[in-house]
């Protein structure tokens, strides 16, 4: 029989990696859980982070899932390991791929980082980038209001580029030559950020550099059969539906509330 795959994030940024790995494995099942009542992840404690992230985990255990997809940043950077102590399943971040992928980007060894205030703190990329790379430097920058301006669907409203410009002059000014998008909501503002930051800028994108990872791990399904999909969220499935069928450009079919402490469904 076969088994899904799951992913789950802090609200619709993870997403981006669904749809990746769903381009990629289009025989897969996929399962995917956006924690919509309680996004977003960065601002909060790290214990309250493992918390939420071991309740997010343990729901998708219970549908069978054969690898786990911790497709939050903030989740990857501080609780992997204690998601680790719940399976012998395969368990993949975020986290190294995107700094695999940054090594292989760079030029100049000048990398830029932006993500939550939760993995700016943690140093996750940081430390795995200088672990690969000892001599490459690393600019880390918190842009806490990219959750909330993707979660509201105006990744194109002027708004959002007034607050690219405010986070990422600092940047400009580092003269990276690479930088990750260290959120799954980010690649939504891309266009944005590409814009300001210039053409010699590469960006990292998560939902890629975890497919490129997953490719290495998992052989490619071939039973003819497309792969199912079913998607569940916390709370407002309402809002989830319209801003998921903006990122995916199609409606979903299979959408469900479901409280994580009881694992219920809610019609």
């Amino acid at each position: 029989m076969k088994k899904p795959i799951g992913i789950f994030d802090s609200g619709v940024g993870g997403l981006t990696v669904y749809k990746a790995i769903r381009a990629a494995f289009p025989e897969e099942d996929l399962i995917y859980f956006g924690d919509t009542a309680r996004v977003p992840y960065g601002p909060k404690s790290q214990n309250t982070i493992i918390e939420y992230s071991v309740q997010n985990a343990r729901f998708l255990l219970q549908q069978g899932i054969k690898i786990l997809i911790v497709a939050c940043n903030t989740s990857s950077s501080v609780a992997i390991p204690h998601l680790r102590q719940l399976t012998d399943i395969p368990i993949i971040g975020v986290i190294e791929p995107g700094s695999v992928v940054a090594i292989r980007s760079t030029h100049n060894l000048k990398i830029g980082v932006i993500g939550t205030e939760g993995t700016v703190r943690s140093e996750a990329y940081s430390k795995a980038i200088r672990l690969h790379k000892p001599d490459a430097k690393v600019f880390s920058l918190a842009c806490p209001l990219f959750v909330p301006i993707v979660e509201e669907g105006w990744q194109d409203h002027p708004v959002a580029k007034q607050v690219v410009r405010e986070y990422l002059s600092p940047m400009l000014e580092k003269g990276i030559d690479t930088l990750v998008l260290g959120c799954t909501h980010y690649p939504l503002l891309s266009h944005i950020i590409q814009d300001y930051m210039g053409n010699n800028v590469n960006l990292v994108d998560s939902a890629d550099a975890i497919t490129l990872h997953l490719k290495g791990l998992l052989p490619v399904e071939h039973d003819g059969k497309p792969g199912k999909d079913s998607f569940y969220v916390s709370d407002n499935e309402d809002k989830f539906a319209v801003i998921a069928a903006r990122i995916l450009n199609n409606p979903m079919r299979y959408l469900k509330r479901v409280r994580l402490f009881e694992s219920w469904f809610i019609d």
